[in-house]
């Protein structure tokens, strides 16, 4: 047996109950002759004392503080946890040692709060699993060549996880969070939603960027990137959850796969902006573009023609859009209220009359559908935020992804 990287969420480490099902896990490994290595995210969630928003809130969310500062403060939550579970696993005979992002070999570039990984070089690592301890490494954190503690972005314990994977060959990267694998759909929206067996890199990533919380994207795609299959957990629990792997002879995209999933976000905003002058022939379309850059507004659902140009953005960035357009000769319009569902496979790429059936699904359920874009591997559609709950049982429906794989 081979190196396994074992993740927990906050969820997971939030109480000593938990922690003792996450024990379990790291036992069960070890007899199975696994060398463990374990990444730990911040115990519980916001309000709960050592969640990384309650850390946060001391600082008033870090409004006027130093970004190094901040990084500092945010980067304790995982230490904590992972101090805490060390203890813990010495209670159970176990030796194990806490080991910081840097400690651990992440080294990313210096954008704080947003870090991203240049290089992992896990030699404290493999020193500890030679002596038979298992290193516990605090998530969401590395350190940069001089020293400096970074974070990498919320969310991006998974991230720690798969980068260690790839950096120590790992023959699996297990990710355990508090539901049961991927799901077809949001299990709280969609009640028929249910697990799936297996996914390619390519469908959890597309269904991670389109709103579903169950991996961070940046992780997926360092573990293609990798080859190293992903198996997404319930804490807990004895079921297998899901596996992710590559495509053609590792998983099976069966015939009448075509869509694996439905993924939605909410809180977006759609702006439309119309002109006289033609955006082709003049230099408009360029400037709004790079002006809304500047301002750090990020758009999706592009849609650009000679007179119209419209996206979205997140709600909370309504407000500065209108400031940043209003310098500009152009009719804004600001539609909130809004979501986007998406369908998801890999099945689709190629088949004909896809979308036409994602737009009768919505047409008989009512649901208006204001812009579309698409990929060879996702639908996705704007609706009326108010419409998402029916929009995800339509296509759910549609896709018969209710019906059992097998």
């Amino acid at each position: 047996m081979g190196i396994l990287v074992q993740k927990f969420g906050g969820s997971s480490m939030a109480t000593p109950a938990r922690r003792e099902q996450v024990i379990g896990h790291i036992q069960e490994a070890k007899a199975a002759g696994y060398q463990n290595v374990v990444v730990v995210s911040a115990m519980g969630r916001r309000g709960e004392p050592y969640a990384t928003d309650t850390l946060l809130q001391l600082v008033g969310y870090g409004k006027g503080m130093h970004p190094r500062d901040l990084d500092l403060l945010m980067s304790c939550g995982e230490v904590i946890a992972a101090a805490v579970l060390v203890y813990e696993l010495a209670g159970a005979g176990q030796e194990a040692a806490v080991l910081t992002g840097g400690q651990a070999g992440i080294l990313t570039d210096a954008v704080h709060g947003s870090a991203r990984i240049i290089e992992v070089k896990p030699d404290k690592i493999l020193q500890l699993l030679s002596q038979g301890v298992v290193p516990v490494v605090a998530g969401f954190q590395g350190r940069t060549r001089d020293g400096e503690i970074t974070t990498l972005g919320r969310g991006s314990g998974d991230t720690s996880a798969v980068a260690l994977g790839v950096a120590l060959q790992a023959e699996m990267v297990e990710i355990y969070t508090d539901v049961d694998g991927v799901m077809t759909a949001d299990p709280r929206v969609e009640p028929n939603a249910r697990r799936l067996e297996t996914v390619t890199y390519r469908e959890i990533a597309e269904m991670a960027h389109l709103g579903a919380k169950v991996i961070h994207p940046r992780a997926v795609e360092i573990a293609m990137e990798g080859h190293i299959p992903l198996r997404i957990r319930a804490t807990g629990s004895a079921s297998p959850g899901t596996l992710v792997k590559g495509a053609a002879g590792q998983v099976e995209i069966r015939g009448d796969r075509v869509v694996t999933g439905i993924a939605h976000v909410g809180g977006v905003v759609q702006v439309q902006l119309e002109t006289t002058a033609d955006f082709n022939r003049s230099e408009l379309g360029l400037a709004i573009f790079r002006c809304l850059a500047e301002a750090g507004i990020s758009l999706d659902m592009i849609y650009v023609s000679p007179r119209r140009i419209s996206f979205i953005i997140e709600h909370r960035w309504s407000k500065q859009a209108e400031e940043v357009l209003r310098e500009f000769p152009v009719k804004v319009q600001i539609e909130s209220g809004m979501a986007k569902v998406s369908a998801v496979g890999a099945g689709m790429r190629g088949v004909p009359g896809v979308m036409a059936r994602v737009v009768s699904a919505l047409q008989r359920a009512g649901v208006n559908i204001y812009q579309t874009t698409d990929s060879h591997a996702n639908i996705s559609c704007l609706v009326r935020e108010k419409d998402v709950e029916a929009a995800v049982h339509a296509l759910h429906s549609e896709f018969q992804l209710g019906r059992s794989e097998t």
